[in-house]
């Protein structure tokens, strides 16, 4: 039996997917994952699986791009007939469900990951694009046999706008976290802030970077880590905006790791202030199982991952001051952030456990 695999980005495949591609591998299925190119292949193929190039530009709207895109899927589906297709993300969710349909595969599923970027903002190119997506969606939503959601905001809003019916439809917590991988671990003396994302201004990077500013001219021992990578597109901070803030001593920054566990362990409290449009974010997951408290926005996706005032704070979207104020209560409260830490780890355990997410997963497509 083959199980393929239709991806966005190779790191995705392992950081993200790799335990459930094991499970699927222990059900006896022979799994097929395609990338855009071939960065970090032999971390995609230490998971046993064999690999396909798809060219993707996951950026572009282009329609070369995108017809060639959707042709060589196709192909590869007809060549290698797979028993059950799985997409994730905008374009290999649209194109991946068309080119399945085309080959006639019956088993083809979605999992949306977040509605991302195209649904967190309003400007006019969005719109259209928003728009487009729309149409793509409810299209090839007929072809799959379910789409699983990441939280129920996604699948009501998906439902809402008419893109497919609500009894074709499942929810799983995130991801889901390996614990073996992020195990508990005691809290640093001090206070440090971490705050772990792409450099996407809807993640709330600016935010970040400023109530840091804020609270460091109040508590100037106070450490801010920032990790994530840039890209020279508009929906980026620019790199240049955040060495201000590097060469003011503001921030100690590492563009990407793949060690995130060492950088969690360096800090008391997990920051992201994102507006994006989430799944569940990844990151926020990560924190919770190392027992780290929580300050993330009333959004979708990340609200998810936090008790109010219990393991943690949600405050408003794009809102520094009140960022701020969180920050400093975490600073002044330090008794306080022990029992977050312990509620955090608790919580994770009971919902975002990977082994509980990848178990629906199977079930959800009859694995």
């Amino acid at each position: 039996m083959k199980f393929m695999l239709i991806s966005p980005k190779n790191r995705t495949v392992y950081n993200f997917r790799g335990d459930l591609i094991k499970e699927i591998q222990k059900s006896g299925y022979d799994v097929i994952v395609t990338g855009p190119n071939e960065d970090n292949l032999d971390k995609i193929k230490a998971l046993g699986v064999e690999f396909k190039k798809i060219d993707l530009d996951k950026n572009s709207v282009g329609i070369f791009n995108n017809i060639k895109y959707y042709l060589e899927l196709k192909k590869l589906l007809k060549n290698e007939k797979p028993d059950i297709v799985l997409s994730y993300t905008i374009k290999p969710v649209i194109f991946g469900s068309l080119a399945a349909k085309k080959a006639n595969i019956d088993k083809i599923y979605s999992l949306i990951t977040g509605l991302g970027q195209v649904y967190a903002t309003n400007d006019l190119k969005t719109k259209i694009i928003r728009f487009i997506c729309g149409i793509a969606y409810k299209r090839v939503f007929k072809y799959n046999k379910k789409i699983i959601f990441q939280n129920k905001d996604d699948l009501n809003e998906c439902v809402s706008r008419k893109y497919l019916l609500k009894e074709k439809c499942e929810v799983v917590d995130g991801s889901g976290v390996n614990l073996e991988r992020f195990r508990k671990t005691e809290l640093p003396k001090g206070n440090t802030f971490l705050m772990v994302s792409r450099m996407l201004k809807t993640k709330g990077v600016q935010e970040y970077l400023e109530a840091a500013r804020i609270v460091k001219m109040k508590y100037p021992e106070t450490k801010f880590l920032y990790v994530g990578s840039t890209e020279n597109m508009s929906s980026y901070v620019k790199k240049e905006e955040v060495d201000k803030y590097i060469n003011a001593g503001i921030i100690e920054y590492c563009e990407q790791t793949e060690d995130v566990p060492s950088m969690i362990m360096k800090s008391t409290v997990f920051v992201l202030p994102s507006y994006y449009r989430e799944g569940i974010p990844r990151t926020l997951l990560e924190a919770l199982a190392m027992a780290r408290p929580i300050i993330t926005t009333d959004s979708i996706g990340c609200r998810e991952t936090v008790k109010d005032g219990k393991n943690g704070f949600l405050i408003p979207v794009r809102n520094v001051n009140a960022l701020e104020e969180k920050m400093i209560y975490m600073i002044e409260h330090r008794e306080e952030l022990e029992k977050m830490a312990e509620e955090s780890y608790e919580y994770c355990k009971e919902r975002f456990d990977v082994n509980i997410i990848n178990k629906k997963m199977l079930e959800i497509m009859n694995i």
